[in-house]
């Protein structure tokens, strides 16, 4: 059921991820012919297409954390005996889950700080930019213990684009 759960917020993350960076490639086409064509710079596409790659940038890595898609030095362990190697991985993802908690909290502080400034040239909170440091951090703590619990059946996680 957790497997599922995770396979589905997987999956919406890769979506959103797609459909951020065609929004982005979107923003720059307009402030493109904007600029060239009708010779007037729309200044928010600018600061939209920033902040969607900060968007794109956390959800694609947090697919990449649940389908172990991010780089991994595996040669080391795959010299151990079959035994080490399942707690050297469990190890390995308790101290992602860390680091996503930590990036989660770190996200939270400075968001939480900086929602009452605005964007210069968007109408939303400055803490907005802090929003996908948080949602990726929450989504690495679940892909890890994701990982951990298939590591201690004895099973794989299978990447959600399977």
């Amino acid at each position: 059921m957790y497997t599922k759960f995770c396979a589905g917020l997987s999956r919406l993350s890769l979506m959103l991820a797609v459909a951020g960076l065609i929004a982005v490639v979107l923003c720059v086409q307009y402030q493109v012919i904007g600029r060239y064509i009708f010779n007037d710079t729309p200044t928010w596409a600018e600061a939209l297409a920033m902040l969607l790659v900060l968007f794109v940038t956390s959800f694609g890595l947090a697919v990449g954390v649940r389908d172990a898609g991010h780089i991994g030095l595996e040669s080391m362990v795959a010299l151990l005996p079959p035994a080490w190697q399942r707690r050297i991985e469990v190890l390995i993802h308790a101290l992602v889950a860390l680091f996503g908690a930590l990036m989660a909290q770190g996200g939270w502080r400075w968001m939480i700080a900086k929602w009452g400034e605005k964007k210069p040239m968007l109408p939303v909170p400055d803490g907005i930019d802090y929003l996908p440091v948080v949602i990726a951090g929450v989504l690495i703590v679940l892909f890890s213990i994701e990982h951990i619990a298939a590591n201690l059946r004895g099973e794989e996680v299978v990447p959600a684009w399977n």
